[in-house]
């Protein structure tokens, strides 16, 4: 069978491994991205690299990886977008974490053109799509998700869950990120705990992380949290945006979602934190597990690397690309 030609936008942390994914696995994948130099070195590895997402009109599927629900709204509708002249892809996937709201708007202006749309965010990070464990979660029309699914599923090597029609996968991405900040706010909290007690961060999770408590993401994250290596996978800005995004949606369905509201607030701290440096946008490019330092600074504590390389869980799968 002919495999679909995929056009790709998006060359950010976690667009570049995603497309990565698929030149490798053989498909005709044509590219394009803001930062033309950040799409070269996938052009040299196979891809194909074009002037604008206008260019792209004419594949099978077109694929968005970007920040927000006004990136994809540019990237489909704007000068030189996708949708600006008379071509249309017959499907268009979304990757990215964007509104309800958004989304809907969305589909119904590109199935006004005679396209399709279908959602498909996703979990995980640059590492994960590297290592096969990403996985995403789908909704549009089922027929329009079996014709698409072997795409999803190269990209999302862990595990695609089909969830229905519309919007559905959007409030799924946006579940998963509030329970993303609960977690890590919670997690760093009783880091701080036991280390002020006298327990070194790295015997801690390692104790969480073989405990049932522990999950891939606490297995991954330990490395950072032990060396205060705040290379970013996913910045503060963003979680704030998601933890936004979940109260709305909770608000809008009459859901309480009192924990949810509290780690908002707590996040907010971290970005009172910033204030204090000599950069704050450089403090908040960092990695949003750097909320650890706000905890600690609040609860007395002075952090230091403890210079132990710890095993992320994505090491194996990584080196057998």
């Amino acid at each position: 069978m002919t495999k679909l030609t995929i056009g790709w936008v998006g060359m950010g942390r976690m667009g570049y491994p995603m497309a990565e994914r698929l030149v490798k696995a053989g498909y005709d994948v044509k590219i394009w991205n803001r930062t033309r130099s950040k799409a070269e070195p996938l052009a040299a590895a196979g891809a194909t690299l074009v002037d604008s997402p206008k260019d792209l009109a004419g594949v099978d599927v077109f694929c968005t990886m970007v920040s927000t629900g006004a990136d994809v709204e540019q990237v489909y509708f704007g000068e030189n977008g996708v949708l600006s002249g008379e071509t249309s892809p017959g499907i268009l996937v979304d990757w990215s974490s964007i509104s309800v709201d958004q989304s809907a708007d969305l589909r119904e202006r590109v199935n006004a053109r005679g396209s399709e749309f279908m959602c498909s965010p996703v979990s995980g990070n640059g590492k994960c799509v590297k290592s096969g464990k990403l996985s995403a979660v789908v909704s549009g029309p089922a027929d329009v998700f079996s014709k698409v699914e072997d795409i999803i599923g190269t990209v999302a090597a862990n595990g695609v869950s089909y969830v229905g029609e519309g919007e559905l996968a959007r409030f799924c991405k946006i579940a998963h990120n509030v329970f993303l900040g609960v977690v890590t706010q919670n997690l760093v909290e009783i880091t701080v705990l036991a280390e002020k007690a006298g327990v070194p961060r790295t015997a801690f999770l390692d104790f969480m992380n073989n405990s049932v408590m522990g999950s891939i993401f606490t297995r991954y994250k330990t490395n950072a949290l032990i060396n205060l290596d705040w290379t970013t996978t996913f910045t503060p800005e963003l979680l704030r945006k998601d933890l936004d995004l979940g109260l709305a949606a909770g608000r809008k369905l009459d859901v309480p979602m009192p924990v949810t509201a509290t780690t908002r607030e707590a996040l907010q701290a971290h970005f009172g934190m910033a204030h204090l440096k000599d950069d704050p946008d450089a403090y908040l490019a960092k990695d949003f597990a750097a909320i650890l330092e706000t905890v600690a600074q609040h609860a007395g504590l002075e952090l230091k690397s403890e210079e132990t390389p710890y095993p992320t869980g994505l090491e194996v799968a990584e080196a057998a690309e």
